[in-house]
């Protein structure tokens, strides 16, 4: 099932038994996914009759672009060229008033993948999509579904793009199903504009009890660094801004005495350079923010020019695999200051600044300069490292910068700044095996490494039997396994355990589910990652 390094067929008899095998391998995939044997043979027929009609509907306009596309992206896989189409789609895609569902798709062999949410759009909000999943069907409304298997990413993108307050229904393959599952669920969305409010920075408070005293932490979720250019630029004083909101949301939850802050960007794809910029400026009294370094070799620094600190708590900082671009040069400007202590997961790794070049025909969008920390230090393909690691909801090979081919490489510059005195690093031992003891029992944590471990496994599996008994009893067994590791979960938590999976009722709408910032595990553990911190630095202070 993994041919990329298999060699090549010697004849047409060979690649006819490959064929031969595909197809009966198709075919044993959907009669396990439950559907009938003439269903099976007009899916399937249907499938490869539109590929056929694809291949035939090639223009001379897909073959240029798909030639420059491969000579752009041998440079790095963000130098790409946009046909006249595809750039009125990246038009589109930039502008804040995007009406569709607020997902970015790409082609992923024959199927059309999701490779992220917007934040706040009807997808995410949806909670039935998420990134890897895979689209196989698209219907308007209550129209009948087109199976769009083997189907072009921009048609695909067309059928499910439309008109505000429409509904859109998309059947999707889970990509927590294992490997060979291809049971799929129907998610009915409705299109929608993507507001800037909704993306806004909101608070929180998380209540802990810590070492039998009570704490109150606040809690700031930043979904993306935004800025309303258009109002800034027209002198507007309530321009809409990260910073901005930030800096309001800090007063209010200083006026509530919260112990310390944490600053939530798990899932935030980046934005705008100048809010990564200023936003910095509100934790550090003054200095350089971030170097870009031009391809002739010239470093800009961009720097907060205001003095003065307008928060100067405790900070932790929580990202994930889906922080980028902005969110690592703010996380890594607050990890370099030592202003903050950075947890979760590596993130995204994409380091690369980018601009569009018109052309007369089409756009070239250009990789024309990189992102460097104050410390020297680069945030492409590496991302930003943590202080303390969490265990990995996703498979880092298969999701950020170093998952791209021809990726650019790592490295560093001359530092902007002088390297002070550490004050985090002689207490980092100690919180690393508290938060070990503290999670090794953790239900959500536990679940998380058991998860993946299978996922990885499951990934390594490189053949499948054609036996259908053998297919029945391995998708029975891997089943059993994704069972056992959720209900060790609910186990822990006190829930109802289930007899089988996707037990819950997929055609019912979502609820919106309003939990508690406590109830978030990595959210809590970050609350008391920092309130461990806090407790040695007093101790410290007293001896």
């Amino acid at each position: 099932i993994d041919r990329e390094n298999a060699p090549w067929v010697k004849d047409l008899a060979e690649l006819d038994d490959l064929w031969r095998k595909r197809v009966k391998d198709e075919v044993l995939r959907l009669k396990i996914a439950g559907k009938e044997p003439k269903a099976i043979q007009e899916l399937l027929t249907k499938r490869y009759n539109n590929q056929l009609a694809r291949l035939k509907q090639t223009r001379g306009e897909d073959v240029f672009q798909a030639y420059i596309n491969a000579f752009a992206m041998s440079y790095d896989p963000h130098t790409t060229y946009l046909s006249p189409d595809n750039a009125e789609n990246f038009d589109i895609n930039m502008s804040l008033s995007l009406e569709g569902i607020g997902a970015v798709l790409q082609s992923d062999n024959e199927h059309v993948k999701v490779v992220r949410l917007v934040p706040a759009g009807p997808a995410e909000k949806s909670k039935q999509v998420s990134p890897a999943d895979k689209v196989i069907g698209v219907a308007q409304g209550s129209k009948e579904m087109v199976d769009v298997i083997g189907w072009r990413l921009d048609e695909v993108v067309k059928l499910i793009r439309g008109p505000k307050g429409s509904t859109v229904r998309l059947e999707v393959i889970p990509a927590s199903n294992a490997p060979n599952d291809q049971t799929s669920k129907v998610v009915s969305i409705i299109r929608e504009a993507v507001k800037l409010e909704e993306q806004a920075a909101k608070k929180s408070i998380l209540n802990l009890k810590h070492d039998n005293r009570d704490y109150k932490l606040g809690v700031i979720e930043i979904p993306a660094f935004y800025l309303d250019f258009k109002a800034f630029r027209a002198g507007d004083p309530n321009y809409k801004s990260t910073t901005r909101d930030v800096k309001r949301l800090l007063t209010e939850l200083e006026k509530e005495k919260v112990d310390g802050v944490v600053i939530d960007l798990r899932n935030n794809g980046g934005g705008s350079l100048q809010e990564a910029t200023e936003l910095t400026g509100l934790f550090i009294d003054q200095g350089p923010t971030v170097l870009v370094r031009n391809s002739d070799g010239r470093v800009d620094v961009l720097a907060d020019e205001n003095t003065g600190i307008y928060y100067k708590g405790p900070l932790a900082l929580l990202v994930n695999r889906l922080s980028a671009s902005a969110s690592e040069i703010f996380a890594g400007a607050m990890q370099d200051y030592h202003r903050a202590l950075i947890l979760g997961g590596q993130t995204f790794g994409k380091g690369t600044v980018q601009t569009i070049q018109p052309l007369n025909h089409g756009e070239l969008k250009l990789t024309l300069a990189k992102f460097y920390r104050v410390s020297g230090q680069s945030t492409q393909h590496q991302g930003v490292i943590p202080d303390i690691l969490y265990p990995d909801i996703m498979d880092n090979k298969e999701i950020g910068e170093s998952a791209l081919p021809e990726a650019l490489p790592w490295d560093s510059i001359k530092p902007a700044i002088k390297p002070e005195l550490d004050p985090i690093k002689p207490f980092l031992a100690e919180l690393q095996s508290r938060f070990e003891n503290r999670t090794a029992q953790n239900a959500e944590f536990t679940f998380a490494r058991e998860r993946l471990q299978l996922a990885q496994k499951l990934m390594k599996e490189t053949t499948v039997s054609l036996n259908e008994t053998k297919r029945r009893a391995q998708q029975t067994d891997i089943e059993g396994q994704q069972l056992a590791i959720e209900n060790s979960r609910r186990k822990a938590k006190g829930e109802t355990l289930l007899n089988k999976l996707k037990e819950e009722d997929e055609d019912a709408l979502p609820v919106d589910e309003k939990t508690k910032p406590e109830d978030d595990a990595y959210l809590a553990e970050s609350g008391r990652i920092l309130l461990d911190y806090l407790g040695l630095n007093t101790r410290l202070a007293k001896q």
